[in-house]
């Protein structure tokens, strides 16, 4: 293998997590040039946030995934927020949050209620959904508290797996990364 050859070899497989992820992102200026993201002005410029290194998108998973476990609207303008507040990928937090989409709500926001009746020790009430406002103002006393405690814990569960798991996965590429490129070197011959 020539010297370019190897180089770019070990290049690739240093910052392929970066590829991988940059590959299913957004255009930052397409996330930059939001509408309802223009609240926070020029720090959403800031370059810090649209890096792709392990401290960011570990937290950025934890913003996004925290983010994705509260039941109220505009769930973007929060991961937005929690991810200058603690200088995280910006975008990645804001996609992360979309695993709470129409689709999907039903079946976490009713896991979310179940384990924090579970939680509370109440036995979980039997709840006959209609998507009105009137249905909502009317047995929203019935298990906000549940629903709130619930989303609670798997937010902070999810985050935290969310943050091991890609700190963990970043660790073990580097490591395979540099075990690759010492055995490149221990192959390649010797010009003495």
């Amino acid at each position: 293998m020539s010297p370019t050859a190897l180089i770019s070899f070990c290049i690739y497989n240093l910052i392929m997590p970066r590829k991988l992820i940059k590959r299913y992102l957004p255009d930052p200026n397409t996330v930059k040039n939001n509408r309802f993201l223009r609240v926070f002005g020029k720090v959403i410029h800031d370059p810090q946030l649209w890096h792709l290194t392990r401290y960011s998108v570990g937290h950025a998973v934890l913003v996004g995934l925290f983010c994705a476990f509260i039941p109220v609207p505009f769930q973007m303008l929060l991961a937005a927020g929690g991810a200058i507040l603690f200088r995280a990928n910006i975008a990645i937090s804001i996609a992360l949050v979309w695993i709470t989409n129409p689709l999907t709500m039903p079946f976490l926001f009713g896991f979310a209620y179940l384990v924090g009746s579970w939680t509370l020790g109440e036995k979980g009430h039997t709840i006959h959904f209609e998507l009105t406002w009137d249905w909502l103002a009317n047995n929203l006393i019935y298990f906000w508290e549940p629903l709130l405690l619930g989303s609670f814990i798997c937010a902070v569960i999810s985050a935290a797996i969310g943050y091991a798991a890609v700190r963990i996965f970043w660790r073990i590429h580097i490591t395979n990364a540099w075990e690759q490129r010492k055995s490149l070197r221990k192959k390649k011959p010797s010009k003495t």
